[in-house]
């Protein structure tokens, strides 16, 4: 290129006087903290107050796996049947939580765990019996013949 073009060009970027970095692009710095402010400030008008010597926190989805919260720090507003719940949150499988959490589970949410837990096992049986090809009978399997009984018309086919 032609050195009076270069000079043009560099002159244009150039964000102050001789001596200065050139600076292509303003880089524009958002900070996330707006959203935890709004956040914040929709949880005071519900009146949420804090909820003390809570170890941990389990949320069932539908997959069967859990979102689990060591010592969180847990908000309420009861009356608005609004809880928050501040931590870290880890998905587990329902079958590493299980020996912790019976004795924390009422009759009605046993009750609710145990069918649960059967669907689990029903989408891993559905799941490993596709993989593993065992040989019990199925509603799909083709069926026996009946003694005496064929498919094939009498039309000289022998």
């Amino acid at each position: 290129m032609d050195q009076a073009k270069l000079a043009r060009m560099q002159a244009s970027v150039r964000i102050g006087d001789n001596g200065t970095p050139r600076r292509k692009v303003k880089k524009v710095h958002k900070s996330s903290g707006t959203d935890d402010k709004k956040l914040q400030a929709a949880l005071k008008k519900l009146n949420v107050q804090p909820i003390q010597a809570i170890e941990e926190v389990n949320m069932f989805k539908a997959d069967g796996n859990v979102i689990h919260f060591s010592a969180p720090k847990v908000h309420a507003a009861v009356p608005a049947n609004t809880f928050a719940i501040y931590g870290n949150g880890e998905e587990k499988e329902l079958t590493e939580l299980v020996p912790g959490i019976l004795n924390q589970l009422g009759p009605d949410s046993l009750a609710s765990l145990r069918k649960l837990a059967e669907s689990y096992q029903q989408m891993q049986g559905a799941g490993g019996k596709g993989k593993e090809g065992e040989g019990e009978a199925d509603d799909d399997d083709i069926p026996d013949l009946v003694a005496g009984e064929t498919f094939d018309k009498d039309e000289g086919v022998e």
